[in-house]
Order: C-alpha cells, then structure tokens, then sequence
C-alpha cells in the first residue's frame, strides 16, 4: 500500500510510487473541466484556507477553483490588510487558523521554510505552494503531469532545464521531481544564475542552448527573476535572449514531437519570444489547465482519497 501523504512541503516528500499516484489521480479528475456542472462532492464539509503571503496570480486561483471543484469551502488570507501586516508573528496567525478548525492549508510566502514551519504549529495537511529559493512542488507535479500527457514514459524523456536557476524554486523541485521519476536533465544557464550546490544535483550543466537543443524532447524555460537580482547577472536582457533565449529558429532545431514549457509568467522577448510562446509546440496554457487537476488531485489525496488519504480515485471522486 502506498505510504501516507501527511503534507506536500517538498518534492524531496515524494517517492516515484506517490507521483504516479498523483498523477494518475488528476487524470482521473481532469474530465470534471468538461462537465456542464464542474463540480464533485468530495470534499463537502471541509474548509481549506489559501494563506498567500507573496503575491501570485496561476497558483493562487489554480488552489482556489481546485478546492471549490472538490466542493471545499475556501478561506483567502493575504499577507496586506491582515494581522500579518501589523506585525503578528506567523505561529500565532497559524494558531489562530487552527482555532477556527481548518482542514488544510495551502501557504506562499518568500521566507524559504515557512511551509514546514507552518506544519509544525498545526496538526492539519500544509501543502507548499512555493516558499523563498526553496521548493514549489505541485508546479513540478503538474509539469509532470504535462509532460506525461504529451510524451508518455517519463523515464524515457530528455528535459533542458534553461534560465534564472539561482532564483528558482520551480528549477528545485523540477529536477527533483524528473530525477525520481527517471528523466534525463540538463541545465542551460549563465554561470552567474547557477547555484552554488549544482554538482549535487545529479544533472548535466551546459552553457549554451545551442549545445542541446537537437536532442531534448522538452525544452523548459524559466522567468528571469529581475526582481530577485541586486547586481548584474548578465550583461543586457538582448545579450540573454541571444544565448539563452527560445526563439524561432531554435524551436525549429528541435526534434519532432518535441514541446516548449514555461511555468509563467514569461517575460516575452527575454526567454521566449512571442513567436514561440503562441507556437502549438508550446504547452504553457496546458500546464495552467493541467495545474487544476493536479491540485484537486494532491487535496483529494490529502483530505479525502481512500484508506489514510491516500487510496486511488475512487467512483466517488468522479460522481
């Protein structure tokens, strides 16, 4: 029987047993978006609270119509205008949410460790919808799941991680992720935008996109995170585009079948090109579809599916 989901705090929580799982799941649950009434009982009675501490616009309402789908009933607490803002400390906003009897939370927050921090103070499921540097791991479960969709046995795949991974969670949890589930990594990055750790990561590291770019199946590309940057990470935002950036040309280089993702949002003319991003080779709307599913899935396993939380979908899932 496959072990527990207590909270999704990580990536580095999920074995390849439990991403299948997952996975399967939100496939299941993905024909729900195509009812006239999208909607299942699930999760009736139960209340999840979206305690976003960092602006987010995907994620945010991904988690939202995920949980009202499942027929949760849904709090929103941001950072601005709450008691957070007036300087109360997070155990005591967190011991507040466990007064009011929440059943889970989902927390982002720019401090690196707040969702396990969370998890410490209450007793119910916390589901980590990005922290800091650190982890973003239903992003990497729905880029899977994306991937999965398009190109079939992961373990197979060739993916080119390419852009800010310094700044990025989305990277983490990606290899993370891919790594597990037996896919073959590159990453393509400025020397400046790689982290220190990148030898322990398991993956290869190349310079140029150029060097791979006929060999990969999905070239993955990440924002540039200027609002992360205090100095000159590279020279100019042109100089980025022309050695780093998917452009036309370099889409054309890539094998058949091969496919472009981008976790959103881009910054057009910088990683991607506008010719790019609306190709039919890109699959970036896909993921964001996909993301309501793999959410509705990681809450239905938490609160919901089957012996421990953690059955297979069940005929009343999809009732």
């Amino acid at each position: 029987m496959t072990a527990r989901l207590h909270h999704l705090l990580s990536m580095e929580d999920l074995d390849a047993a439990m991403i299948e799982l997952i996975l399967d799941t939100a496939h299941k649950l993905h024909e729900i978006a195509d009812r006239p009434i999208k909607k299942v009982p699930t999760l009736r009675g139960r209340t999840v609270c979206n305690m976003f501490l960092e602006d987010s616009t995907r994620t945010r309402l991904s988690f939202d119509l995920a949980a009202k789908r499942l027929s949760a009933d849904v709090l929103t607490f941001t950072g601005k205008g709450s008691s957070v803002s007036k300087g109360e400390s997070f155990r005591d906003t967190a011991l507040t949410l466990k007064a009011m009897g929440i059943d889970a939370v989902v927390v982002r927050s720019h401090s690196s460790g707040a969702p396990q921090q969370l998890a410490s103070y209450i007793d119910v499921p916390v589901l980590n919808a990005g922290d800091g540097w650190h982890q973003h791991p239903t992003q990497a479960l729905l880029d899977l799941y994306t991937m999965r969709h398009h190109l079939g046995d992961l373990s197979q795949l060739h993916v080119a991680v390419i852009g800010d991974i310094l700044h990025s969670r989305v990277a983490r949890s990606e290899v993370q992720g891919l790594r597990t589930m037996g896919a073959r990594v590159t990453i393509v990055a400025p020397p400046t935008l790689l982290p220190p750790s990148i030898q322990g990561w398991g993956v290869d590291v190349v310079r140029s996109i150029d060097d791979i770019i006929d060999d990969i199946d999905v070239a993955y590309l990440l924002r540039v995170q200027h609002e992360r940057m205090q100095g000159g990470f590279f020279p100019s935002s042109r100089e980025y585009a022309r050695i780093w950036g998917m452009n036309g040309d370099r889409l054309r280089r890539m094998k058949a079948g091969s496919i472009v993702m981008h976790p959103g949002p881009m910054n057009r003319g910088v990683e991607i090109t506008s010719e790019v991003a609306d190709h039919k080779r890109a699959v970036i709307s896909d993921q964001v579809t996909n993301g309501i599913a793999v959410r509705m899935a990681v809450l239905y396993l938490l609160l919901g599916g089957g012996p421990e939380g953690a059955g297979h979908a069940s005929a009343e899932v999809m009732a």
